[in-house]
């Protein structure tokens, strides 16, 4: 859980529960607003589909206040939120929102013991439904129901009572756009009748990953909310394309006429001439093959790689080791390289997503053909191949979390390049930095420290990145981060810097990037008169000026451990003196760094004139 404002984790017999204000008798409890918010996304919308994630959930919660106090402002909301940093106002918003102005996408069932008709409320004992706003597009008043038995249950089930355990449960569906809410006594079973069922379409109100958790907020009467206990679960549906049952022979009788270079006459060859003409294209096919394989076996052997037979299906066990693909294979996967499944692009090629016959997906890297005229060696490639799946292979079959494994390549007579990795379904870090709401500092933090360990241990073996940026990093399942997309430039004499140096300057300037949520590339304005400081050039500044505080991402407010983030900074604009000091400052120093076990390096004051002439670093 991310707690945030005035949340708090309290214990009582050995269990703990959520509080919000915090009951601390050293804190004022009056106009405060906090958050408790589970700290993994959800995916709540599918943008393809344009449909809404359906989800149960249920929870317990007690209000408590000073007997001598009456509530006032006060109440709780389960909320749906896109990010885990913002907490709203106090009062009467619940800490749902900021402001009436503006659009921030949250969604809201607020259990509020409050009257304020300013906002609408009906009386101050009612649930309501809050979309993007404080104010309630749906209400039910909690202590009246339609059946005079529940009436009896709900009246005595009131939110003034504080010696009762309430208990809510929230069903939405997602297919149907459609949410019922109950409200009970915790310890009984869901109650027949909802206390508010209507139809309910989220997607205007959803983005693609949200948050879930409890907002909640007091006034001048303040009242403490209690959250024992919390179960959810959702569920989105995946949208599969299922070939058509039918073929459209018209179509193809057009495209036929329309692409094909054949020529129509009325002559007709004979049986014996197909049958001659067959045999020669079968025998400089078999020639061709053969000819390919005897001028790749050598280098492809002398690795230990593992190639299966071309005329049998690949085999699913030996993962492992990377092996070559076929042209057809990744043809297929990618749907002909198909726009739609482009994931990323840089001046080196295209990533795209590839799905194997199998079901599973893949990365696949299709280089340029700009980046392809550095003629690459492919013994140096196969070679570099190997040692980074040695490396990531940190015991029998199982890869280096923090490193993306190979699986495999193709060359297509130096026409073709392409490299095959692990598919992360999460995307780049370069995808959540600037692209899906704001990352808080403690992930961005945590994103950090996974990139030095990662290649702390690729240089712990000898082996470098080459290729550091932040479309090269990852976010697996857990949202941990990954290295991938590898360098595959190879300089006859690199000289100084060395190529440990180069990876470690490009750690700092990713660092830079994720702490100030600016890109490293120096932009000019449409005037071009003005040129925005790159990231570098920045930090440095900012350092001379002892502001270095204002490089971090404002996007963030006050969410920032600021220690922290100073300390990460410095480490930043040190490794990016790595090029020029020698390469002093290792990944193993980093770490350590990053652990707060040692002082930072002393900073030079001001900018050294050799890092003034930096732009972009070689790239291995």
């Amino acid at each position: 859980m991310k707690l945030l404002g005035s949340a708090s984790i309290s214990q009582h017999n050995h269990k703990g529960f959520i509080q919000i204000p915090d009951s601390s008798p050293t804190v004022d409890h009056a106009y405060q607003a906090g958050r408790a918010i589970y700290s993994s996304p959800i995916r709540f919308f599918d943008p393809l589909t344009v449909t809404p994630a359906s989800f149960q959930t249920t929870f317990s919660f007690q209000f408590t206040t000073n007997k001598s106090s009456s509530a006032g402002d006060n109440g709780l909301a389960f909320v749906i939120v896109p990010d885990e940093f913002t907490v709203g106002r106090p009062g009467p918003w619940l800490g749902i929102v900021n402001d009436a102005c503006g659009h921030y996408k949250v969604v809201a069932i607020e259990f509020d013991s409050s009257h304020d008709p300013k906002f609408g409320d009906p009386n101050d004992d009612h649930v309501g439904i809050n979309l993007g706003s404080a104010v309630s597009s749906k209400t039910a008043n909690i202590s009246s129901s339609s059946s005079s038995s529940e009436s009896e249950t709900n009246a005595w089930n009131s939110l003034h009572d504080h010696d009762s355990i309430h208990r809510a449960w929230i069903m939405y569906d997602g297919h149907k756009k459609w949410i019922d809410i109950y409200f009970g006594v915790d310890g009984d079973s869901v109650p027949s009748k909802p206390i508010l069922s209507t139809p309910l379409n989220l997607s205007p109100f959803l983005e693609e990953y949200m948050f879930v958790g409890f907002s909640a907020s007091t006034g001048d009467s303040p009242q403490i909310h209690n959250i024992l206990s919390w179960n959810f679960s959702s569920t989105i549906q995946a949208s599969l394309n299922v070939p058509l049952k039918h073929t459209c022979h018209r179509n193809i009788a057009h495209q036929v006429s329309k692409y094909s270079t054949t020529t129509h006459s009325s002559y007709r060859p004979s049986s014996f001439m197909i049958f001659m003409c067959i045999v020669v294209l079968c025998t400089l096919t078999l020639l061709n093959f053969y000819c390919n394989a005897t001028k790749q076996s050598e280098s492809e052997r002398s690795l230990g790689f593992s190639f299966p037979d071309k005329k049998q299906r690949p085999q699913s066990h030996p993962l492992s080791k990377p092996r070559r693909f076929l042209m057809l294979e990744i043809y297929r996967a990618t749907k002909r390289f198909s726009k739609m499944e482009v994931l990323a692009t840089d001046s080196r090629g295209l990533l795209y997503r590839g799905t194997l016959p199998s079901g599973s997906y893949v990365s696949v890297k299709r280089f340029s053909t700009e980046f392809l005229m550095i003629n690459l060696n492919w013994t140096q490639v196969l070679k570099r191949i190997s040692s980074i799946t040695q490396v990531s292979e940190h015991h029998h079959h199982h890869h280096h979390p923090g490193l993306a494994p190979i699986r495999g390549w193709c060359c297509d007579d130096n026409r073709e390049t392409i490299l095959v990795y692990d598919y992360y379904q999460n995307g780049s870090l370069e995808r959540w930095l600037f692209g899906l709401g704001v990352l808080p500092w403690t992930r961005r933090f945590k994103i950090v420290k996974d990139i030095a360990e990662a290649l702390c241990f690729l240089h712990s073996k000898e082996v470098t990145h080459g290729n550091l940026k932040i479309s090269s990093v990852f976010l697996d399942i857990n949202y941990n981060a990954v290295l991938g997309d590898y360098g595959f430039v190879f300089f006859q004499q690199l000289g100084k810097p060395s190529k440990k140096a180069v990876d470690v300057f490009g750690f700092g300037m990713l660092v830079l990037e994720i702490v100030a949520g600016k890109r490293r590339i120096e932009m000019t304005t449409e005037d071009n008169d003005k040129e925005e400081m790159g990231v570098l050039e920045f930090a440095w500044r900012m350092h001379e000026k002892g502001e270095i505080l204002k490089v971090v991402d404002e996007r963030m407010e006050r969410n920032v451990n600021s220690e922290e983030a100073i300390r990460v900074l410095e480490i930043g604009l040190s490794c990016s003196l790595s090029e020029i000091n020698n390469g002093r400052t290792s990944m193993a120093d980093v770490v350590q760094l990053l652990d707060m076990l040692n002082p930072v390096p002393v900073l030079p004051p001001s900018r050294p004139a050799f890092l003034s002439r930096i732009r972009n670093p070689p790239r291995l």
